[in-house]
């Protein structure tokens, strides 16, 4: 993306903030103004105080220096304060914007860009603008306008020597260009190593009992000593850099001056200007400098900033794969049947995932479906909520194509319970009311109870209150996928998708949530993934996935009786 492309588009970011812009940039000049009268000012207090020593105008001289100062501050205040809501509320509209972006995108999404890289985007990028667009925004924009109005100062006092100052500032300029490359591509570096900081600190912390149970502990310091080390010299070269452009700058001024002082000098002995001329324009030149050295000192944080946009804008510019059409309709309560005709699905790698899938499951009506792993039998319940499209052929819910409804009404009317159980670090009662907002404590109290959860939620130091902590760390497994049920019971969907619900169980938990399973399994349609061919025993009907197909579809008995794949697997276990 180029500057100017990139530029434009924070310029729209910061458009619903203009009146304060405008209002803040009136300031400014306002600033600028009092700046270029105080560097005039200079002109007549030396020569009619020192020079000609006049004493009336040294009591007004007094007076306006003070009411100047006055003016200025109040006018910095505003300006100041202002820039850094409008820097402040376009940060916080970018993270809001980028969080409601990734909860759009399908789970293919999530393989492309790692949780810790993500992380590292909303957090440590936008940081990075933020003191972009609050710091080095209103230094850049104030110091413009003070370099405009005192060269204007300048030019009124001595238009040859002005024509000077556009000799002096491309030399000025030019390092301020040179190192603004180099800048942007330290600074992508090393953003890219701090998200690869942030992916390793969360594989290791949500990892940390694999890592103890192996002893890797040294191996992971090592290697994450390593990519601190490879960060740190990333941001050493940036920072030699930034400590070079300085001095750079101090030395291209310093000659400027000298230039000025011979040639100034010259015209004062000559008797073209007086002192007070002089000296003014000397105050002018070195105020007017002054704005270009510290856009010198910013450089290195605008150009952050932009590598960080940069990135962020390829995460916002990511267009979901799956999203609701624009003329998508409502989908009616569920009746009659889901019918899977002549579906395929192959992954962007072109692995063939499902192929020629011909299903139809009756409205409660619970369906095992069991396999190899890598079969296909997650994928083929994924497009059900549309977690995945097909490539081929169609999924439909009573007549209607899934991709031409909307998927809010489509997801309302599923619930899943997961063998990875996924719960959130607050209470048990937000954890169970989770995707059924507004329900009344006795009805969560009604779907504990008929996930047999209840009992041991009442044995928790503050019941329905106790923070579970991160993804149910307080819980045992089995206490975890209870209240994982509860919270499809709750939701009362009339599809139900089961995916390994008691795999990682053992057989004691098995069987309370089992229990709990048969309740919420009632007068639903079920998507039942099993591993242990026990559990599915007494569903409707059973498929075995192969490779991608269906390769047997009726009940257990008969299945055991054709003594083909699921006899195999039943037999195995």
């Amino acid at each position: 993306m180029t500057n100017k492309a990139l530029l434009f588009r924070i310029y729209r970011a910061l458009q619903p903030y203009r009146s304060k812009l405008i209002i803040s940039m009136l300031a400014m000049a306002a600033v600028a103004m009092c700046t270029g009268v105080q560097t005039y000012m200079v002109k007549d207090g030396l020569d009619k105080i020192f020079i000609e020593k006049n004493p009336l105008y040294l009591y007004s001289f007094t007076i306006i220096i003070v009411l100047t100062f006055a003016i200025k501050g109040a006018f910095y205040y505003t300006y100041d304060v202002l820039l850094e809501w409008v820097g402040l509320a376009v940060i916080r509209d970018f993270r809001s914007r980028i969080f409601k972006h990734i909860h759009i995108q399908p789970l293919a999404f999530f393989h492309t860009y790692p949780t810790g890289t993500l992380i590292s985007r909303v957090i440590s990028d936008v940081t990075l603008m933020q003191q972009a667009m609050s710091s080095a925004l209103v230094g850049v924009l104030r110091d413009f306008f003070t370099v405009v109005v005192l060269l204007g100062v300048v030019f009124y006092l001595n238009w040859k020597l002005a024509l000077f100052c556009f000799v002096v500032f491309p030399f000025a300029a030019f390092p301020i260009i040179k190192f603004a490359r180099v800048f942007r591509r330290l600074s992508t570096k090393g953003q890219e190593e701090t998200a690869n900081i942030s992916n390793m600190l969360y594989e290791t912390i949500t990892g940390n009992r694999i890592v103890k149970a192996f002893n890797m502990q040294a191996y992971e310091n090592d290697r994450y000593n390593k990519q601190l080390t490879t960060l740190f010299e990333v941001t050493v070269l940036d920072a030699k850099f930034r400590c070079l452009q300085h001095p750079l700058m101090e030395f291209i001024g310093g000659v400027a001056i000298a230039a000025f002082i011979w040639f100034g000098g010259k015209l004062v002995i000559e008797g073209v200007m007086t002192p007070g001329e002089f000296f003014a324009l000397m105050t002018s030149l070195v105020v007017a400098y002054d704005p270009v050295k510290r856009l010198g000192k910013v450089n290195s944080t605008i150009q952050q900033g932009l590598a960080a946009a940069t990135r962020l804008f390829d995460i916002l510019d990511t267009e979901p794969k799956i999203s609701d059409k624009p003329e998508a309709k409502i989908l009616p309560a569920f009746q009659d049947r889901i019918v899977f005709d002549n579906v395929g699905l192959v992954y962007d790698d072109n692995t063939v995932a499902l192929k020629d899938i011909n299903l139809t499951v009756p409205a409660g009506q619970t369906l095992a479906i069991v396999g190899h792993s890598g079969g296909g039998k997650t994928t083929l319940t994924n497009l059900v909520p549309r977690f995945l499209d097909v490539t081929s052929g169609s999924v439909t819910i009573d007549g209607y194509d899934i991709r031409d409804v909307t998927m809010a009404t489509l997801r309302d009317q599923i619930a899943m319970v997961t063998q990875q159980t996924i719960l959130f670090n607050d209470t048990v009662k937000n954890n169970i009311g989770y995707g059924s907002l507004g329900r009344s404590e006795a009805e969560i109290a009604e779907a504990a109870e008929a996930a047999h959860a209840l009992q041991f939620i009442q044995g928790l130091p503050a019941g329905f209150e106790t923070i579970i902590g991160e993804g149910g760390a307080r819980l045992s497994g089995g206490e975890c996928q209870r209240i994982s049920i509860a919270r499809a019971l709750l939701k009362n969907a009339p599809i139900l998708i089961l995916d390994e619900a008691t795999s990682a169980l053992d057989t004691e938990s098995e069987r309370e949530v089992q229990s709990a399973l048969e309740n919420l399994m009632k007068n639903r349609t079920t998507f039942v993934i099993a591993h242990r061919l026990s559990t599915i025993k007494n569903a409707d009907r059973i498929i075995v996935i192969n490779n991608g197909k269906i390769v047997e579809d009726v009940t257990h008995e008969e299945l055991l009786a054709q003594h083909g794949e699921y006899d195999r697997l039943y037999s195995m276990q």
